[in-house]
């Protein structure tokens, strides 16, 4: 029995010291927000202040500190973040990961993103190159001498910051997270893939019909695609439409001796993986929204601006809010550097507020969403498999050779080409072989951002020196991708927008205008300049007294360039504007007011479909007892939101599988909705899309398919259905968010309102397996400014300001963002909750 009582203490002992050491783990785990560091590389005192919004204020004696002390807070709060942002666009996840993520690896190994940003980098003036490096020496004087511990993420997957090179963040790094950004907002290469996938299955006017023009305008592509690929004989054998879609990408085998939490790591990086190259160069779902207010159209006199950037949920959150505030300085080849003083959304990687006001002037960005990416089938040299095909005659494909660490195996070494316009994606996109014969042909792809003369960093430091919307687009004019619809107003009643960003000049012979991939080899599909800066849209406001954009339309009728066809659907602005209209003069809590409006009219428009299906399904007639008073709010306590969108789902499904197969559906449905054709559908009455049933028997039968599927997740009573158990916004943490034992801590979850078209936005994905109506893409921060006072600005957003899954700020914002509340964005604060001193190191 002795034996018996000592062991036991012993496990109640080891127990102990193992809480104390975890306790003790957490707290070393916490940023120092208080008291004084010695920090190496600084030049001179810099505050560190948090006021009770938990906004982040530096204040420096010269820009360089400034900058400096941003990569200093961000390593605090997002080391991982970082580290993970780094790796994904260095193409280096395998290392970490192993073969889950190895075609996203391959993917940016591709593109080049590192390559492109070494290049970029080195074209920028001196003084931006020095502040980026100020900001990377500020990340990696953090990693230096860390005054807390590692966040678990490092310890649970064993990583090293800055793996093997340990190169933690380098100043390029900066250049290439704009990049990324750009690649995430910037693309349409998916959609031109996606109508090149569907021409080998429908002729080309009903492919403009599965994938119309913008509403009430017809296809700006007058080339007969099917056609073209057809007699081209681009087209692989076995055409991917002919196959049944595999539900989901089968994972890797687990390396040996792979314990159960790594299996699940695995498992849900290659879903995450499989996910971003099958969306990459779509922008499918992601937007925004912003608007701005003359002084005639508020009750104060002077401008009011809001804005909320759509964007994917992410754990932590995309931004960082901080406040930067430096005097004039000079840059280290003399020339000189504006004062800072600036305050707002910055992007852990990117040393300035990139979204935010200044003392004088507030600002916000949507995506224009121009086509600023052309793919090109280039042909193969039956002779010599080497060369590709050019207006010139056969040119040799420049090769580099790319090796790939990949954890528990061998490292995988892969050819990378690239051609006149650019990389060859073929070479890292396995859906390329499943649809080309890539024996014959390839794709690569022409962008702009890959451009050496691409100067966004440049931009995005200069706005942050601005006084007025005249200095604001004055900085804007270095802003190269991706184009961005911009509001602004400053404290004289000026407001304006304006699309900012490059955009490709085609020629007037080109009968495919990017919609589609284009043969390589004609000269007259090649871009032919670029639109100057004065000629892209915009509008000073004084016609209306406003101006709002929210991915729809932004170019006037009669407007004489080429944007792009893929346009938004108009929903989102339509919304905006009836509401800006319907009050004659706004304040701060009207503009709030309209960023929490969930009336969908998209919904509305499909509605009385829905309302006139029939169906023999048990609970039909009480699921229309719920519609009868529907109109569209897409309210999260209320049943009729989850019923539309099943029925919108399950409709979509029966009338275009049939006619394009599962695997080209299953290929290009998700953020992609069909909502557009889906409405020409039903507006038609169209019996070749319907068939072999009507249309109205389609809607019925999608109803009970729909029902079946909600009583089996939600029980027999449709009255206690709710949108928001099936539409929670979920901010997913990479890479735990799907590891069951640790998604419940490091994910945020909170009740959520809307769908895709309304402007309090909830984007689902409906191609998911798991949580189709889970709300993954959403407002990412919401803010308004009124000149009037900047001082009564307001802001929020989905997560906390802390990475670190510890911390009481990881998640404080969520409830407030769910209930489409806001903090103050001050520049100057009555009083400090923390404050802390970086001081120079003694050398």
């Amino acid at each position: 029995m002795a034996w018996m009582k000592r062991t036991a203490v012993g496990l109640v002992v080891a127990a102990l010291l193992a809480g104390t050491a975890a306790a003790v783990y957490v707290q070393r785990s916490f940023a120092v927000v208080d008291g004084k560091l010695q920090v190496s590389g600084l030049q001179a005192p810099v505050t560190v202040q948090r006021d009770a919004s938990d906004v982040t204020h530096i204040s420096a004696q010269g820009p360089q500190d400034v900058w400096f002390a941003m990569g200093y807070v961000h390593a605090q709060e997002r080391t991982w973040q970082l580290e993970f942002n780094r790796r994904v666009m260095h193409g280096q996840l395998s290392e970490v990961f192993g073969a889950a993520t190895l075609e996203t690896d391959k993917l940016m190994r591709a593109l080049d993103i590192a390559g492109a940003a070494r290049r970029q980098y080195e074209g920028l003036p001196a003084y931006a190159r020095e502040a980026l490096q100020a900001y990377s020496q500020g990340i990696n004087a953090f990693h230096k001498d860390r005054p807390q511990a590692l966040p678990p993420e490092f310890h649970i997957l064993r990583v090293t910051p800055g793996g093997a090179a340990g190169k933690v963040w380098e100043p390029e790094d900066s250049v290439g997270w704009a990049l990324m950004m750009a690649l995430d907002l910037g693309g349409n290469w998916g959609n031109e893939f996606a109508r090149l996938s569907v021409a080998g299955t429908l002729d080309t006017g009903r492919l403009w019909q599965l994938m119309p023009p913008y509403p009430g305008e017809a296809p700006l592509a007058t080339a007969d695609l099917a056609t073209l690929y057809r007699e081209l004989g681009v087209y692989r054998n076995a055409p991917a439409g002919t196959a049944k879609a595999a539900a989901v990408s089968q994972a890797p085998a687990a390396p040996h001796g792979q314990g159960p939490l790594s299996a699940q790591v695995s498992a849900g990086m290659l879903a995450w993986a499989d996910e971003l190259t099958r969306n990459a160069g779509t922008n499918e779902g992601k937007g925004s929204n912003n608007w701005v207010l003359a002084g005639t159209r508020t009750v104060s006199g002077k401008p009011l601006l809001a804005n909320d950037p759509h964007l994917g949920l992410s754990a932590p959150a995309i931004w960082y809010f901080a406040g930067l505030k430096a005097p004039a300085g000079k840059a280290k080849d003399g020339t000189d550097v504006a004062a800072i003083d600036a305050v707002g959304a910055t992007l852990p990687g990117l040393p300035f507020v990139v979204l935010g006001r200044t003392s004088r002037v507030a600002w916000g960005f949507t995506n224009t969403g121009p086509d600023v990416q052309d793919l090109y089938l280039e042909q193969i040299n039956p002779a010599n498999p080497a060369q590709y095909r050019t207006p010139d005659g056969w040119a040799d494909f420049a090769r580099r050779n790319e090796i790939i660490r990949v954890k528990g195996e061998a490292d995988v070494q892969i050819t990378l080409r690239s051609t006149r316009h650019g990389p060859v994606l073929s070479d890292a996109q396995k859906s390329h072989a499943d649809v080309l014969d890539l024996g014959k042909y390839v794709l690569a792809l022409r962008w702009t951002a890959l451009d050496t003369d691409n100067q966004t960093v440049l931009a995005g430091l200069q706005t942050n020196q601005a006084k007025t919307v005249d200095e604001l687009f004055q900085a804007l004019s270095h802003y190269h991708s991706p184009m961005q619809s911009v509001v602004a107003a400053d404290d004289q009643g000026n407001i304006r927008f304006k699309a900012m960003g490059r955009v490709p000049v085609r020629d007037a012979a080109n009968d495919i205008r990017g919609a589609a991939p284009s043969p390589g080899w004609d000269a007259r599909y090649d871009w032919k300049g670029w639109l100057p800066l004065e000629q892209t849209p915009q509008d000073d406001g004084a016609a209306k007294g406003w101006v709002a954009t929210a991915n729809q339309r932004v170019t006037a009728p009669g407007y004489p360039h080429y944007i792009t066809q893929d346009w938004a659907l108009p929903y989102r602005y339509d919304r905006i504007a009836q509401l800006i209209e319907a009050t004659d003069k706004h304040d701060a809590a009207s503009m709030q007011a309209i960023h929490r409006d969930i009336t969908s009219l998209a919904t509305r428009k499909l509605l009385p479909y829905l309302q006139q299906a029939t169906s023999s399904h048990p609970l039909a007639a009480a699921v229309q007892a719920q519609l009868k008073d529907f109109d569209g709010v897409m309210d999260a306590a209320k049943p009729a939101p989850l019923v539309f969108a099943a029925w919108a789902d399950e409709l979509t499904r029966g009338l275009i599988v049939p006619r394009i197969g599962e695997a080209r559906f299953a290929a290009t449905y998700g953020k992609r909705d069909y909502r557009a054709a889906l409405e020409g559908i039903l507006e038609r009455n169209d019996a070749w899309w319907c068939q072999p049933s009507s249309c109205a028997e389609q809607s019925g039968a999608a109803l009970g398919r729909a029902l079946d599927r909600l009583q089996a997740a939600y029980g027999a009573d449709p009255a206690a259905w709710r949108w928001g158990a099936a539409h929670p916004a979920v901010s997913a943490h990479r890479p735990f968010s799907n590891v069951a034992a640790l998604a419940r801590y490091f994910d945020v979850s909170v009740p959520s309102h809307g769908d895709s078209y309304t402007v309090n936005v909830g984007q689902y994905n409906a191609g998911e397996a798991k949580g189709p109506f889970v709300n993954r893409h959403a407002a990412s921060l919401r803010a308004v400014y009124d000149l009037a006072d900047l001082e009564q600005s307001s802001f929020i957003y989905q997560t906390g300001q802390s990475g670190l899954v510890f911390s009481p700020r990881y998640r404080d914002m969520a409830d407030t963002w769910a209930q489409t509340g806001y903090r103050p964005l001050l520049r100057q604060p009555a009083r400090w909750v923390h404050e802390l001193t970086l001081a120079p190191a003694a050398k």
